[in-house]
């Protein structure tokens, strides 16, 4: 039967805040590419070429910025939701779109390496009506939680203070039109949304078959600063070396390891250590750029170190005083040195930023 490919983009992004006051986080860059565009890819490889895409009502930011999905050789549907009231009522407004086919559901700010194929055959091998991907997490408390007995899910607990196991389950599912009953039959959780955990326990009450897979690699749900830093080392790790065309570099520079230059970058009397990409028409002058750092297209970089970073597009970074490590900077943001005296640190800081000083 034909798959279909069900990604969620809504929701508000309140934990990567002040950052997604103005940009949806399924867009925020990992490697200077958005984190919806893994997902889209990942579907099309395996082989989908008809995609939902569930948006905020509210805004255009999603179908402007990823188009009708000619760049990936697939069809892309938008399907607006009103407002964030759960994943299950994300299913629930799918219906239309998805109908009697089988689907994969991928919460777009989700990342797994090695793609879809072969979750895709052990479901359909397993022939259940359900199918999880189960991660090892050090915090199971932030997730859904199953209960496993005897090899068997018997229980999928949202949030639970007591997690009754270490696995988390995963941003990829698996269904047939049966989880249409089960999202459709739920009522709203204390907090008044449709829990996917909910709509899971239904499909186990009424005895349809649930089966799973663990990860064995690496994913990551980006929902927090320190996981999109940690996303950002993960793909920078598994990327090739790549001068693009137009690409600067001087003798007095130094680029070594898994470093992308992308077009028309300049690097100038600077060290770059990879893993790293450097964006397009980045100048970086008498700076150093360390492992795990994505640098946006048109940011400068003047006098200063940065290291286990992403820096979002327009940045200046300018004689900076004391390494820059482990941040995440928004676009068009200015780290400068002030002139005069005396020393002074001044900021301009959005709505729940976090500044650490040394």
């Amino acid at each position: 039967m034909k798959l279909k490919a069900l990604i969620a983009s809504g929701g508000r992004g309140t934990r990567l805040r002040p950052i997604t006051h103005t940009q949806n986080k399924h867009l925020i860059p990992i490697a200077n590419k958005p984190i919806l565009h893994y997902a889209i890819e990942a579907a099309a490889r395996a082989g989908i070429r008809d995609i939902g895409i569930v948006t905020n009502a509210d805004s255009e930011e999603v179908p402007k910025a990823i188009g009708d999905g000619s760049n990936w050789g697939v069809k892309i549907t938008y399907i607006p939701q009103d407002a964030p009231l759960g994943l299950a009522h994300v299913v629930k407004i799918s219906e239309e779109f998805v109908g009697e086919d089988d689907f994969v559901f991928y919460l777009g700010d989700n990342m797994v390496v090695g793609g879809l194929d072969k979750y895709i055959d052990s479901f359909r091998a397993s022939k259940a009506n359900c199918y999880l991907t189960l991660a090892k997490v050090k915090d199971p408390e932030r997730f859904g939680v199953p209960e496993i007995k005897d090899g068997m899910i018997v229980r999928v607990e949202e949030k639970p203070k007591q997690p009754k196991s270490s696995y988390a389950v995963a941003g990829i599912y698996f269904y047939d039109r049966h989880i249409f009953e089960a999202v459709n039959s739920i009522k709203p959780s204390v907090r008044g949304e449709l829990e996917i955990s909910d709509a899971h326990q239904y499909l186990i009450d009424h005895n349809y078959k649930i089966g799973y897979a663990e990860i064995t690699g690496w994913w990551k749900d980006t929902g927090k600063p320190t996981d999109l830093l940690e996303a950002n080392r993960l793909v920078l790790e598994n990327t090739d070396p790549t001068i693009e065309p137009e690409v600067e570099v001087d003798t007095d520079s130094d680029v070594a390891g898994r470093v992308v230059l992308q077009k028309g970058c300049k690097i100038k009397n600077s060290k770059v250590r990879g893993p790293a990409i450097i964006g397009e028409g980045v100048v970086i002058e008498n700076s150093y750029v360390g492992p795990f750092t994505s640098v946006g297209k048109g940011t400068h970089v003047l006098n200063s170190e940065v290291e286990y970073s992403i820096i979002l597009k327009r940045c200046r970074i300018m004689d900076a005083g004391m390494r820059i490590e482990g941040s995440l900077l928004g676009n068009d943001v200015e780290i400068v040195r002030a002139d005069g005296k005396p020393r002074v640190q001044r900021f301009m800081i959005g709505d729940q930023s976090r500044v650490e000083v040394a």
